[in-house]
């Protein structure tokens, strides 16, 4: 909530995921958790996202009026071990020196990009797409910074994660595809008989391979479809589709 965010601006810095719960009381510990599935916590003593939401767990319970003026401290920062200003950043794949307080596995490159998609409807690391780069070159799928040198009608694969699907009612029935990876977007076009027979997996997927003839009128890019399916073992995170009404 905006007024959450303006009071953890108002307190900062704060020396601990406790510090944080005792001195912004009204945060919920919803917004706790959704701070440390994003990373968002990691500087305050977290090992990583995991530690992060253990830590919040802690945090986040009532402690009762005997105890609530006395923080519980956060084992890698009262140890020394770990200074706040060399906290790891949110997508560090390297161990942590410290033995971490919490026993849960460290997230996966595919979880962190799921939890920063649930969490901010955007990720600061790679693109979804990166990760599986070396499947998509293996099954020839073309990039989409690499359309503009493929020659006017040359048959092309085109992926990604569909960020907007547009049908005008002037386009007599054709569907327009914007699909994006980690270099670009690469533009695609539907035919109304085409729609009809994949609209299920138009509509819904939000990752599709592509297939069709390149069109290139005055470095104007596009992709006419001729083959449609949903692109498999991506990761399930991606951006809201803007899509047609």
């Amino acid at each position: 909530r905006e007024h959450i965010g303006r009071a953890i601006v108002t307190q900062r810095p704060f020396a601990s995921i406790d510090d944080l719960a005792r001195r912004v009381p009204e945060i919920h510990k919803d917004e706790l958790r959704r701070l440390g599935s994003i990373g968002a916590l990691n500087p305050l003593g977290a090992g990583d996202r995991r530690d992060a939401l253990w830590q919040v767990e802690r945090a986040a319970r009532p402690a009762g009026p005997l105890l609530e003026d006395l923080p519980e401290t956060d084992t890698a920062v009262a140890s020394g071990q770990w200074p706040v200003a060399s906290a790891p950043t949110p997508d560090t794949q390297h161990p942590s020196p410290i033995t971490r307080p919490s026993p849960l596995a460290r997230m996966t490159d595919d979880e962190r990009v799921l939890a920063d998609y649930r969490g901010t409807q955007l990720t600061i690391g790679r693109h979804p797409l990166a990760f599986r780069r070396a499947e998509l070159d293996r099954l020839g799928v073309t990039r989409a910074s690499d359309l503009a040198a493929v020659p006017n009608g040359r048959w092309v694969r085109v992926a990604g994660c569909v960020i907007c699907r547009q049908r005008p009612g002037t386009a007599s029935g054709f569907l327009f595809l914007s699909l994006e990876d980690e270099t670009g977007i690469a533009n695609a076009i539907v035919t109304p008989d085409l729609y009809q027979r994949y609209r299920p997996v138009l509509v819904n997927e939000p990752f599709l391979l592509v297939e069709g003839a390149l069109q290139n009128y005055d470095n104007v890019i596009s992709v006419k479809a001729r083959r449609v399916r949903p692109l498999v073992a991506t990761p399930m995170a991606a951006p809201v589709s803007h899509d047609f009404h």
